[in-house]
């Protein structure tokens, strides 16, 4: 049996000018890790840099695309967290690096779960595909706080603003055919084969001349960003952290763990 420990986070394969980073932690239905962030700031990057790659694919393995942040308590034995200042330029370097700086298209393959940061990170995507048996959930004002990862940029941009706030504040887990009718995604492949199919997607985009996808993608994404996208994305994490900390952060983690309703208290 292969110990989970020493799999890296992201794994990283090429084909047909297309490069796939897939999320690998299975045994928590590839929940959000600073680690993870790093392995795909990580992943994008080299892929920018090699002009054999045309597209950059991010999926996850296990049947999940990504759960949401990892916010289970820390055990005695877990390496040291990271810090504030880390956590931020990670999830800055992350939204830029996979919308701005990434000049190549980058499509994300959900199957599965896709909760909190697991949306926010397919929407940082140029385009995205679903497998019948993926599910969207906004996740995080259920655990009493506000998106993060550019989720409060991408997906009005994507759905339009009175969509975004009801996504983001019904906290409905939607089905893959409901999330395509909303706009989260742009088609939906049978569950029954879905990494070929999402992979046979991604080189049909990686066949299109280089200049038509880079330049495409150049001139398609200036028009919307914030004025100054670093500091709304600092804006962002700073007030995501800051009421995961609060106390009804706090109540909104124990009533998720103990299956009942939360009492908030505005703290």
């Amino acid at each position: 049996m292969t110990d989970a420990a020493t799999e890296p986070v992201v794994i990283e394969e090429t084909r047909n000018g297309v490069r796939v980073l897939r999320l690998n932690r299975p045994e928590k239905k590839n929940a959000f890790s600073t680690e993870m962030g790093w392995a795909i700031v990580n992943g994008v990057d080299a892929a920018v840099a090699d002009d054999d790659v045309r597209v950059v694919a991010i999926t996850g393995v296990g049947g999940a695309f990504c759960s949401g942040a990892d916010i289970t308590p820390r055990q005695p034995d877990d390496p040291p967290a990271a810090s504030l200042e880390e956590t931020i330029e990670m999830g800055v370097r992350l939204v830029k690096g996979m919308r701005l700086d990434c000049h190549k298209p980058v499509i994300a393959g959900i199957d599965g779960i896709a909760i909190g940061a697991g949306v926010s990170l397919a929407m940082c995507a140029d385009i995205r595909m679903a497998s019948s048996a993926a599910k969207f959930h906004p996740g995080y004002a259920r655990v009493a706080t506000s998106p993060d990862a550019g989720l409060t940029w991408t997906l009005p941009a994507a759905i339009g603003h009175e969509r975004a706030m009801r996504f983001l504040l019904e906290l409905e887990m939607l089905n893959a055919e409901a999330a395509r009718a909303l706009g989260l995604v742009g088609e939906v492949a049978p569950a029954d084969g879905f990494d070929e199919a999402f992979l046979a997607y991604c080189e049909r985009i990686a066949a299109v001349a280089p200049f038509a996808a880079t330049e495409t993608k150049r001139l398609v994404t200036k028009l919307n960003p914030p004025d100054n996208l670093e500091a709304h994305l600092r804006d962002e994490l700073e007030t995501t952290l800051r009421g995961l900390m609060s106390a009804d952060g706090n109540e909104a983690r124990r009533a998720l763990r103990e299956k009942r309703t939360p009492v908030f208290t505005r703290r």
